[in-house]
Parts: structure tokens; sequence; C-alpha cells
């Protein structure tokens, strides 16, 4: 009997305290536990490396020089030069992305990379001991496209498409007629691009992919403007298209699970 009184007393005694500790206890936010799983719906920025493999088709290289220094008529027939390079490519992108149905998700991306190295093509014009060198190079590839993907946990295969742009330089030197020339030319030309990918969550807030793009600029006509043998430009149709491989990292901020 005398234990039921103590333990009776006991319990009236906590249910009194406790309300006077709990007043005077800061509140602090708690966290909510990490349910596993991830999540897409957010947006991330990041990083990419990678290499652009570059076609170039320039028609007609050999009577922009012959017809510019001898005279319009002096070339007989059509050249085109080809023009393949390999440039290593590095840059940033940043995207959001939405989790839907529920392992669908949709999303948009902007992208911009800057390019290094470049590609030529020598060889002999009309006359003996004549010669021309073409080189092309693209300094800057840049895109905005939509991404539909699925998603298993923290994997997400995917594919993309919109459209891009490509800053090129185009150069053609040499002699002719023991005429030194030396054509260069600009050019920023719209295209649009397709590829797919694989990105993997490693961390709540992080994330790492591998994506293939190709790339079509069509074709399109450059002045090339030589200032001795051509200042008011010449025409050259060239038509480029582009295949990349990059591996990119994420970092995923606005997220929730």
């Amino acid at each position: 009997m005398k234990k039921i009184i103590l333990l009776s007393a006991a319990c009236i005694a906590v249910s009194t305290v406790s309300p006077i500790f709990a007043a005077d206890m800061p509140l602090y936010p708690v966290k909510a536990p990490y349910r596993g799983g991830f999540s897409w719906t957010g947006c991330s920025f990041g990083g990419q490396i990678g290499g652009l493999w570059n076609n170039s088709r320039l028609t007609d290289p050999v009577a922009i020089v012959q017809d510019n220094i001898a005279g319009p008529g002096t070339t007989i027939g059509t050249t085109t030069a080809r023009i393949d390079s390999t440039e290593f490519l590095i840059g940033g992108q940043v995207g959001c992305d939405y989790q839907f149905a529920p392992t669908w998700v949709i999303g948009a991306e902007g992208a911009v990379a800057g390019l290094a190295n470049n590609g030529g093509h020598s060889f002999p014009l009309q006359n003996p001991g004549d010669f021309e060198s073409i080189a092309a190079r693209t300094d800057l590839i840049s895109s905005v496209t939509g991404r539909l993907g699925y998603a298993v946990d923290n994997w997400l295969l995917y594919a993309r498409g919109g459209v891009a742009w490509a800053s090129n330089k185009y150069s053609i030197t040499g002699s002719f007629a023991d005429s030194p020339f030396d054509f260069e030319g600009l050019d920023t030309r719209t295209g649009w691009t397709a590829g797919a990918g694989l990105e993997w969550a490693f961390a709540q807030d992080w994330s790492a992919r591998i994506e293939y793009n190709y790339y079509d600029f069509g074709a399109h006509t450059v002045n090339m403007f030589d200032a001795n043998n051509a200042p008011d430009g010449a025409p050259l149709n060239i038509k480029q298209t582009a295949q990349t491989v990059k591996l990119g990292v994420n970092f995923h901020v606005w997220a929730w699970q």
C-alpha cells in the first residue's frame, strides 16, 4: 500500500515540474530524418570536361585564293576540303529538374564550354610550288536544352535536345603566283543538338554524369578577308558538325526530399 502511495506522489510531482522545465527550454528546429532515396526535383550547377570531334567541309578554298589573286575564272572545277579535329573542352552548366509520376524527370539546362586546339589541311595549288594551308578552330560551344529522364533512386538515364551555338575561326594561308596570302574569317552559327547520358547522385547534394552529344550547325557562308587580295571579303561555304563526350559533376541546390 505504501509503494502505491509513493508511486502516485512521484507521478504527480513529475507532471507538475515538467511544464516548468519545458517552458524554460529554448525551441530549436529539428531536421527531419533522411528517408532514403534521392529526389531529382530542384536546381543544380557544376562543371564539365571532355572532348569534341569537329568536322568542317569548306567549299571552295582554292577558288578564293586563285580567283582573287589572278582574277575571276582562274579556277576550273570545285574543291571541297574536309577538316577533322579533336579538341579538349572545359566548361560549366546550370539547370533545373522536376521529378514526377514518380520516376520520370523533366528539366532544362544551359551549358557553355571553351575549347583548345585546331585542325588543319594543306594541299598544292595549280602552279608548281604553290600551296595553301587551311585551319579551322572552334573557340566556344554553348547550348540550351531540355531533358527527359527515367530515375531509379539515385540513378538517372536521360535524353536531351535543343538549340546550340558555335564560335569558329578559319584561316587560309600560303603562296600563289609568288604572292603570299592570308585569309581569315570569323563565324558564330546556330544549330541543334541531341544527346543522352547517365547521371549518378553519389551524395545527397552531389551527382556525377557522363554524356554524349551530337551537334549540327548546317552549311553557312563565311566571308574570308585578306587585306591585300580580298579587302571586301570572299565567300566560303562551310558545313559543320561535331560530337562531344563529357564528364560532369553537379552540386544540387534548392532541392527537397
